[in-house]
């Protein structure tokens, strides 16, 4: 459906982590009214209702995705339906009612359940400050081609993390690398080729009145690793949280070993 310039920029004043789903909700209503271009008053009327009765929009979750699956160039990690599968995850745990149970008062957006999928390191999704945030990764694997000390990889590499030896070629420090998969890519001669493609995992961040980064669980981790993960950390809230609060709230007080 076709929005009007000022209903665009209304949009964009929308909390990023509910606008997707406010979008949606304006476009219904638009349609109820039997309009074929979103304007200024629908994303007006939307709202009031959203506010007015905010407790019926909460799901339990949400689960934010960036534009990786659509052709991204940095794309890294390869899982095409890793948002698809931690949806269909999170429908079986039905947190609605568990939130219903454990939070005192009307339900709110913000005690849903976040989770984040970013296909690199750029995070566009903002996995940092989800409950769980996933970032995906390519980790490089330097094979016997020989390397033509070309310097390209060096050159990709905005973290320094290449060096070129004399002898081997292409030397990636692990400490500095963020498995975004830049250098494979510009290799020329297949020194550098893709290796093991997966996920980065960060757990426990927030926005709010004490906002916080996730903390990064050290590794990297296959696409079932990391939904299994990100399904024990959901269980683990849902055990110890007690009136709604995050999960990294939850984990200060109920640490949980993954």
């Amino acid at each position: 459906m076709k929005w009007s310039d000022e209903a665009e920029s209304a949009m964009a004043r929308v909390p990023f982590f509910v606008r997707k789903r406010v979008r949606k909700r304006v476009e219904e209503e638009a349609a109820r009214q039997g309009a074929s271009v979103v304007i200024l008053q629908h994303v007006h009327d939307c709202k009031k209702g959203y506010l007015n009765h905010m407790e019926r929009e909460v799901r339990g979750f949400q689960v934010e995705a960036c534009f990786g699956p659509s052709g991204c160039p940095h794309r890294a990690s390869g899982a095409e339906s890793m948002a698809d599968q931690l949806e269909a995850m999170l429908q079986g745990k039905d947190l609605r009612s568990f939130l219903l149970r454990v939070v005192k008062g009307t339900l709110k957006l913000h005690h849903e359940l976040r989770i984040s999928v970013s296909d690199c390191p750029n995070g566009c999704s903002r996995p940092q400050i989800a409950d769980v945030g996933l970032l995906g990764a390519c980790r490089p694997r330097i094979t016997d081609v020989p390397c033509t000390r070309c310097g390209t990889c060096v050159e990709t590499c905005r973290e320094e993390a290449i060096q070129l030896d004399g002898e081997r070629g292409p030397v990636v420090d692990g400490a500095r690398c963020l498995l975004c998969g830049q250098c494979v890519r510009t290799c020329p001669e297949g020194t550098l080729v893709e290796g093991m493609k997966g996920f980065r995992i960060q757990v426990g961040g927030k926005l709010g009145r004490h906002p916080r980064l996730g903390c990064e669980l050290a590794g990297m981790y296959s696409p079932e690793e990391a939904l299994r993960i990100v399904e024990r950390c959901v269980d683990h809230h849902m055990l110890h949280c007690r009136h709604g609060e995050r999960l990294g709230e939850v984990l200060s007080r109920a640490p949980l070993k993954l």
